[in-house]
């Protein structure tokens, strides 16, 4: 990291009643572009300020909280593309992990005589873990930040979730399809039946017609003789 680099986070390192200060100092030690750059570094509100000190002070907590966020994205993308994850574990991890950098961040600010909003600091907090990218670099944030939305998961090829409807009636489709199986393998050995019957019948018949022929030959046969 550049030497200005350096000097810059410790001007959002330190305490917030004393940044604007700190800032002009640090501008009057240096010239041209790099003193134009220091003056226009925008002073922290209260929230980003106090997560800030998370990040510089307590970075063992900013870590765990921005990794669960990134399991957390990871878990959703997985199961909106139809894969198999554990939501819930997810999210209830980085939930505490939430809880305790609220805490941390509260801590710090309260240390320092600032008090911030904890739902404010819970909805920068959450927003920072969960985002994609970030317009400020962790430990230099200026501004709150919100939770992130749909847009973090752009582009992801989402598979449909049946809803209740639709579950009811592909389940009435497959009844009604196993029904017609089972109609149609009934009527299939009936026919059966009825063909093996009538081929019966019919081998009957003929044997009944070749009696009756041979009666018929053998009484011509006998009129002959008696004739």
């Amino acid at each position: 990291m550049a030497p200005l680099d350096s000097k810059i986070d410790e001007l959002y390192r330190g305490p917030l009643d004393q940044f604007v200060g700190a800032r002009t100092a640090l501008a009057k030690t240096l010239i041209g572009a790099d003193a134009q750059r220091v003056r226009k570094l925008p002073k922290p509100t209260v929230v980003p300020w106090a997560v800030n000190q998370v990040y510089w002070h307590s970075r063992a907590v900013f870590d765990r909280l921005t990794k669960s966020g990134e399991r957390v994205r990871a878990a959703q993308i997985a199961a909106l593309e139809g894969a198999a994850t554990d939501v819930r574990t997810a999210t209830d991890t980085h939930r505490r992990a939430l809880t305790d950098a609220v805490r941390e961040a509260a801590r710090l600010a309260g240390a320092r005589g600032v008090h911030p909003d904890k739902d404010a600091l819970l909805r920068t907090l959450e927003g920072l873990s969960l985002a994609t990218a970030l317009q400020e670099p962790p430990g230099r944030l200026t501004r709150p930040l919100q939770p992130s939305g749909f847009e973090a998961l752009a582009g992801v090829a989402v598979k449909a979730q049946p809803s209740a409807r639709t579950k009811e009636e592909a389940g009435l489709k497959v009844a009604t399809t196993r029904a017609k199986e089972v109609a149609d393998k009934k009527e299939a050995e009936e026919q059966r039946k009825r063909d093996a019957a009538v081929r019966k019948a019919e081998a009957a018949f003929e044997r009944a017609k070749r009696r009756m022929d041979e009666a018929a030959e053998a009484l011509r046969r006998s009129r002959g003789r008696t004739s």
